[in-house]
């Protein structure tokens, strides 16, 4: 079982539940995804932050012996800098009121959404406690242009 982040052109973002990524492409080729807030079939796939996958099926994980032994720092950082663009373009930056928002989402007083921003060590510990997880990424110091 995989599930997906979707979201609408209307800026709903919803999940989607999918025995595989072939049933997700099926269904989504046939028009039989549509948003719960607007009935739109213009759905988008996102990235989700965290896979999920049931003991059954792998289908959609990679076999261990093609992962990379190692990846040289170029690489690392190529990444790191792809994930650090998306989060900048997709997610709402709240800055020092990230655990603020953060309950507000989780205890249904905000809409949910995509939001980045930065916590202290102690409201990090409250956050988890309420059972909220947080995502640290480090961020690729932006390069000097030369001149």
């Amino acid at each position: 079982m995989i599930v997906y982040d979707l979201k609408c052109n209307c800026g709903c973002t919803f999940e989607g539940w999918f025995r595989d990524r072939k049933e997700f492409e099926k269904q989504k080729a046939a028009s039989f995804l549509t948003c719960p807030r607007c009935g739109s079939s213009s759905i988008l796939k996102l990235l989700s932050p965290v896979p999920f996958c049931s003991s059954g099926n792998k289908a959609d994980l990679p076999a261990p012996d093609r992962l990379p032994e190692t990846v040289s720092a170029d690489e690392a950082e190529k990444a790191l800098a792809t994930l650090q663009k998306f989060v900048l373009d997709n997610f709402e930056d709240v800055g020092a009121d990230l655990a603020k928002e953060s309950l507000k989402i989780h205890f249904g007083a905000a809409e949910p959404r995509n939001i980045r921003g930065v916590t202290t060590d102690s409201e990090e510990k409250e956050l988890r406690k309420e059972g909220i997880n947080l995502l640290k990424i480090p961020l690729v110091p932006k390069k000097e242009k030369a001149n």
